[in-house]
């Protein structure tokens, strides 16, 4: 596997550092990360995702040894590779393509690791996501975000992996009227099976806290976006159709709110929450929740061009409002976001106009 492998009929562009992630192990704990810690060697679910592939680039940077776990072949399309493409490069990182409801393929991750570089820590970002594509097929949804969480889980426990970190979705508080909505606020009234599957994951981890002593971490994020998104996200789909002139697809009035939150605070979070004990829920969100409509108002304006907006019916399994209370976060990590949205739409759509040649070609 080499950075030379291209991809017929795309020439994705150089990526750039990521802007704000040159951050020490300690800077982005807030000092909770012991000493003995700063370099671990960490296995990494989803690597090639979204998330994922920001938190693989940021864990290296910071130091630390990264095998990347994702069911691409890397360079399958241009999105896997960017997002791959700087830490792919790193001594650092080793990428393994493997399901995480393949059990067979996965032991052999845990067993082949050698005794002078155990797997200190386990990310898991891995899942199969999309709200709407879960009411679709929820049988794949729950096989990857349950059975393979607890694949995962019963391996760290057979050998003796005693940190882990769950990426779960502001999904599992199902709908609020008001907000922000705090860890502490019920998260037993899912609206999809993608949100269930999380909850579901979410308590096999407590059991494995409670049963084997395992520092366990609950991460829920918030509307995620950012460059090299999921194209199936709002923020991308609008950006796309903006650009290229299409119509831009609304669900709803547009007057629901999301709190969106740019990929590198959540990879910051991510990361500094490595130094934390015991079991935690915690929010990553912006905190700064904003109307779909104002959304795409502030991507017109970035653009120079307006949108050409169509509606359809709200569809049941999405909320009204999502808002994450993130003082948890500031208290346990020292984390807040710090990329507000206009600034974060600003690089999104420098990265699709930068890659627009095959970007716009994802749906």
């Amino acid at each position: 596997m080499t950075q030379e492998k291209t991809v017929a009929g795309c020439t994705p562009s150089t990526r750039p550092a990521p802007v704000g992630n040159t951050f020490s192990t300690a800077a982005l704990t807030g000092g909770l990360l012991e000493e003995e810690h700063s370099a671990m060697s960490i296995l990494v679910t989803g690597c090639a995702g979204f998330i994922g592939s920001n938190v693989s680039n940021l864990l290296v940077e910071s130091g630390h040894s990264v095998k990347g776990l994702d069911n691409l072949e890397p360079f399958a399309s241009a999105l896997a590779r960017w997002r791959l493409g700087p830490v792919l490069r790193s001594d650092q990182f080793a990428y393994l393509q493997i399901d995480i409801t393949d059990k067979e393929r996965l032991l052999s991750v845990f067993s082949r690791t050698p005794a002078t570089d155990p797997v200190d820590a386990v990310i898991h970002l891995a899942a199969r996501a999309g709200v709407r594509a879960s009411v679709e097929d929820p049988r794949s949804c729950y096989e990857t975000n349950v059975l393979g969480t607890l694949n995962l889980l019963e391996l760290c426990r057979e050998f003796g992996v005693s940190r882990f970190i769950l990426a779960s979705t502001s999904s599992v508080y199902g709908d609020h009227e008001d907000g922000p909505v705090s860890e502490d606020a019920l998260s037993n009234r899912p609206l999809s099976p993608y949100a269930a599957s999380k909850s579901a994951a979410e308590t096999l981890l407590h059991s494995y806290h409670h049963l084997h002593g395992m520092d366990a971490v609950v991460l829920r994020y918030f509307t995620v976006y950012g460059p090299a998104g999921r194209p199936d996200m709002s923020v991308f789909r609008f950006v796309r159709a903006i650009a290229e002139v299409e119509p831009v697809t609304v669900y709803g009035d547009g007057t629901q709110r999301r709190d969106f939150t740019y990929v590198d605070d959540v990879a910051r979070g991510t990361v500094a929450a490595l130094g934390l004990t015991g079991y935690q829920t915690i929010n990553l969100g912006n905190d700064r929740p904003i109307s779909v409509n104002s959304l795409i108002g502030i991507i017109e304006h970035t653009i120079g061009r307006s949108a050409l907006i169509q509606h359809q019916d709200r569809h049941e399994a999405d909320p009204s409002l999502t808002w994450a209370d993130i003082g948890r976060a500031l208290g346990l990590l020292g984390w807040s976001p710090a990329v507000p949205i206009k600034e974060g739409i600003r690089r999104t759509v420098s990265w699709y106009l930068e890659n627009r040649e095959w970007a716009k070609d994802l749906v």
